[in-house]
């Protein structure tokens, strides 16, 4: 998935880990994402997060999309801060998933996610609920 994602790479997105029901992801507030107001675009942040959901809840195989997102902003970013999104599954029924994701600034909770997903068919890789290459 990470492959074919070339939104998330354009604004310069690392993946740094996913695992089941889980993943993390980083970005750089560059120049250029910040607003009228010279603070990181909420935009950006809502985007960041919404692909660390999109990890977490693809993460077993089974294509998956967003049914519905909030994102809750708490402080604001800066050029520069290196943003780090860990999105943690909260449940899983069928096919709708719910997940939470946390946006920090170092220290700093700037933003809070919820993510919530629906199944919508098929694989990603090999048979579903196989191993993904190389872990992803």
């Amino acid at each position: 998935m990470w492959a074919e994602d070339r939104a998330s790479q354009a604004l310069g997105m690392t993946l740094d880990e996913v695992g089941p029901g889980t993943a993390t992801l980083r970005m750089t507030v560059r120049d250029d994402m910040v607003n009228g107001h010279d603070i990181g675009h909420g935009g950006l942040t809502f985007t960041l997060a919404d692909s660390a959901f999109a990890f977490a809840c693809n993460s077993y195989n089974r294509r998956t999309v967003a049914a519905g997102a909030e994102i809750r902003f708490r402080a604001p970013t800066r050029a520069g801060d290196e943003l780090v999104a860990v999105a943690v599954e909260r449940e899983r029924v069928g096919r709708d998933g719910t997940y939470d994701v946390t946006v920090t600034a170092g220290e700093t909770v700037v933003a809070t996610f919820v993510g919530r997903s629906k199944e919508i068919g098929g694989a990603f890789w090999g048979e579903t609920g196989s191993e993904a290459p190389g872990g992803r």
